[in-house]
């Protein structure tokens, strides 16, 4: 029995390590099979995830569009779901639009199969049916992939992580902490990750105001430095899941083949 016992705590303990650890190894410390940083020397890229947000999402924009600043957003599928005319405005605005699952769940937590099914394709087929267009860019919640995400997601869908993490969905990191660790962090080619809504678990649901009172006076510094601010897929030089020709567009003049619905009880 304490044989058995040990044999199935080994297992485990191997089942972890090859499903968890190495892909988190792979992608989060030595950053293998993603991107997360651009070659560009002028050129940065802000990421919003977990929205969109009916609150701070339309704000965000609204500064977005005072700079004259493209970016991606990370939208969970659910989300884009239930505020479709919000979803619309992102992407009318000239922003790309990624995938950040259906809901925010860690897939380390569920199958391969399930993520790819219920979370990825099933956002993508909503976020799809509401611009007219696929995403192409996906980052897994907390940045956390398994071992069959690293196989098989990146065969459809480019996964983004990011090389400057903000910290900003808690309220204690004020706007000026928040200014000054970008400035401190933002290099050439940077991928900045920061959160437009404040209902995921662990966040603050007002700290998404502090991230925009912030991000108010960075946008403002990085034009002073020369940085232009684009989205990640201009940043890599790959144009999927938004506009053309860096201009927005009229959604009701865009044709193109919508997903059909499908069945993911």
């Amino acid at each position: 029995m304490q044989k058995l016992t040990i044999t199935l705590t080994i297992l485990f303990l191997l089942f972890i390590f090859i499903y968890m650890v190495i892909p988190f190894i792979i992608t989060r410390i030595c950053g293998m099979g993603v991107f997360r940083k651009g070659k560009h020397g002028a050129q940065i890229a802000f990421t919003f995830d977990d929205g969109p947000d009916p609150l701070y999402t339309p704000k965000l924009l609204d500064l977005l569009q005072e700079h004259g600043v493209k970016a991606t957003f990370f939208v969970l599928g659910s989300k884009a779901e239930k505020y479709p005319e919000l979803t619309r405005r992102i992407y009318r605005e000239g922003h790309q639009i990624g995938i950040h699952n259906y809901t925010h769940l860690p897939n380390w937590l569920m199958t391969p199969w399930h993520v790819r099914q219920q979370h990825v394709e099933r956002s993508a087929d909503i976020v799809e049916r509401i611009i007219g267009e696929r995403p192409a860019f996906y980052r897994p919640p907390w940045g956390i992939l398994n071992a069959g995400d690293l196989l098989y997601l990146r065969k459809s869908y480019r996964i983004v992580l990011w090389s400057v993490m903000g910290w900003d969905w808690k309220r204690a990191v004020d706007a000026d902490q928040l200014a000054r660790r970008l400035m401190k962090n933002i290099k050439p080619g940077s991928i900045v990750l920061l959160h437009d809504s404040g209902d995921t678990i662990g966040a603050d649901e007002a700290a998404p105001q502090q991230m925009l009172e912030g991000l108010q006076d960075i946008l403002k510094e990085l034009r002073l430095k020369g940085y232009q601010c684009v989205r990640a897929d201009e940043l890599q030089e790959r144009k999927c899941a938004g506009y053309g020709n860096g201009k927005a567009v009229d959604i009701g003049h865009v044709h193109v083949k919508v997903a059909l619905h499908r069945n993911y009880k």
